[in-house]
C-alpha cells in the first residue's frame, strides 16, 4: 500500500503538480498544524502550512511516503490548476440535492460548449474531479456555488485528494481522458463575474473606489491570514466590516469578499464554521449601514 500511494504521489509530481501526505485513509493534511510547530526543519523561520510545504521534489517525496501509507494531497494553487468538483445527491445528504455532473453539462450547453474534455479523477463519493490548468497571472481562490449548486472549485488556497489515495467510501480513480487543458476563458467569467454597481456615480468616482476596493480587499484578506491567535476573530470582524461598504456600493461582489476572507481565516486557524458565522454578521451589518457611498480616500 504504501509503494501503491508512494507512487501516486510521484505521478503527480512528475505533471508538476505539488504534492503533500494526508493522514492514512482520509483526506486531512498529515502536516502539524500552527499551534504544535516547533519552528524547526522547515518551519524555521516560521511556520509553513501545507500550501506552502507541498514540493514536486521527488526525494522529498520518496522521504515523506517511506514513513506512512499517507494519502495524496495537491495544493491546486502552487500547482497551477483549478480543479471542478461535481458533487453527487448522495454525497450532499439529499437525493433531492442537484446532481453536479448534471448541472455542469447544463451550464455549458447554456454557455454554447461542450463540457470540456480534460483529466478528470473519480472520487471516493462517486463524484467527479475536472482538472485545469490556469496562467500564471491569475489568481483565483476556492469556490462553493459560485458556478451552481453542487458545482465547487478548488484553486489557491484549496486541495484536492490525488488519484490513487484510498479512503473507507472508496479509492480515487483516474478516469479516462487527456491531460488538463487550459481553463475556458467562459469558465473565468464565471468565477470572475464583472463587477456591478449598486449606484451610479461619476465615472471617474466608481473607478476610483473600485481600484481602491481591490487594494483593500488584498490587504485586509492578507492581514487576516497572518493573525495570531487571540486576535483571529476580530481581525476578521473588522475586515469584514470595512470591506462591506464596497459589497454595499457594487464595488466588489459579496461572494469574492467572503471568499477572500474566509480563505484568510482558515489559514489563520479558525474553523470554515467561525469564518462563516463571523462573515455573515458582520458583513450584514455594514452592507446595511453603507448604503450611501462616502469618499474612500
Amino acid at each position: 500500500m504504501s509503494a501503491h500511494l508512494l507512487n501516486a504521489a510521484l505521478t503527480a509530481a512528475q505533471r508538476g503538480w505539488y504534492v503533500f501526505p494526508l493522514r492514512p485513509g482520509v483526506k486531512l493534511p498529515a502536516l502539524h498544524g500552527e499551534r504544535t510547530c516547533t519552528g524547526t526543519g522547515p518551519c524555521e523561520r516560521g511556520h509553513r502550512k501545507w500550501e506552502q510545504r507541498a514540493t514536486t521534489d521527488p526525494d522529498r517525496i520518496r522521504a515523506a511516503w517511506t514513513r506512512a501509507p499517507f494519502n495524496v494531497g495537491i495544493a491546486t494553487g502552487p500547482s497551477g490548476l483549478l480543479v471542478v468538483d461535481l458533487d453527487t445527491p448522495e454525497h450532499k445528504g439529499s437525493s433531492d440535492a442537484p446532481d453536479g455532473a448534471a448541472t455542469f453539462g447544463a451550464l455549458c450547453e447554456r454557455a454554447g460548449h461542450t463540457v470540456p474534455d480534460t483529466y478528470r479523477v473519480r472520487t471516493a463519493s462517486g463524484g467527479t474531479h475536472l482538472y485545469f490548468t490556469t496562467p500564471p497571472d491569475l489568481r483565483i481562490t476556492n469556490t462553493q456555488g459560485t458556478i451552481a449548486d453542487s458545482v465547487d472549485t478548488r484553486a489557491w488556497g484549496g486541495y484536492v485528494v490525488a488519484a490513487g489515495s484510498i479512503t473507507p467510501a472508496g479509492a480515487y480513480e483516474p478516469l479516462c481522458g487527456p491531460e488538463a487543458v487550459p481553463l475556458p476563458s467562459w469558465l473565468q467569467s464565471v468565477l470572475r463575474p464583472a463587477l456591478k454597481r449598486s449606484q451610479a456615480p461619476s465615472v471617474t468616482v466608481a473607478g476610483q473606489s473600485r481600484r481602491y476596493a481591490d487594494v483593500a480587499l488584498t490587504a485586509e484578506a492578507r492581514n487576516v491570514a497572518s493573525a495570531q491567535v487571540g486576535e483571529r476573530e476580530a481581525k476578521l470582524f473588522r475586515a469584514a466590516r470595512a470591506l462591506g461598504r464596497f459589497v454595499a456600493w457594487g464595488d466588489l461582489p459579496r461572494h469574492v469578499v467572503e471568499q477572500a476572507l474566509q480563505t484568510g481565516g482558515e489559514a489563520a486557524g479558525l474553523s470554515a464554521s467561525e469564518c462563516r458565522s463571523t462573515l455573515r454578521s458582520a458583513l450584514d451589518w455594514s452592507i446595511a449601514h453603507n448604503q450611501t457611498r462616502r469618499a474612500t480616500a
